[in-house]
């Protein structure tokens, strides 16, 4: 999966609930930039994931498919909101990549727990 294809699933996670926050909105262009995501690129993502096509696209790896719920799950956490929307497509995804209970408990204890200084 490629840097901008993993931004435009961030993009249709953010856009899911109707709304986008302040907060996703940093957090996008953070993720932009840290992955050198062209304007043009965040435009395109953003008129896919408001579409009624829009739909996450599933990795074809394992650890690709970690990546992306780890990205989710910081997604979702970003505005303290966590929209049921948001719940239910991340849920769907991850039954999708067949990710069992122990995989989400590892991802949400690496990207939730806070970082030992």
């Amino acid at each position: 999966m490629t840097r901008s294809e993993l931004f435009k699933n961030l993009m249709v996670m953010a856009a899911a609930d109707g709304k986008l926050t302040e907060e996703e909105v940093t957090f996008l262009a953070q993720r932009s930039s840290r992955w050198g995501i062209t304007d043009s690129e965040f435009g395109e993502a953003l008129k896919y994931s408001i579409s009624p096509e829009a739909h996450i696209s599933i990795p074809s790896t394992k650890g690709e498919c970690f990546q992306l719920l780890k990205e989710m799950v910081r997604m979702m956490a970003v505005d303290g909101d966590l929209a049921e929307i948001e719940k239910n497509l991340f849920a769907v995804t991850a039954a999708t990549m067949q990710i069992n209970d122990d995989e989400l408990n590892k991802i949400f204890d690496e990207v939730l727990q806070p970082k030992a200084e």
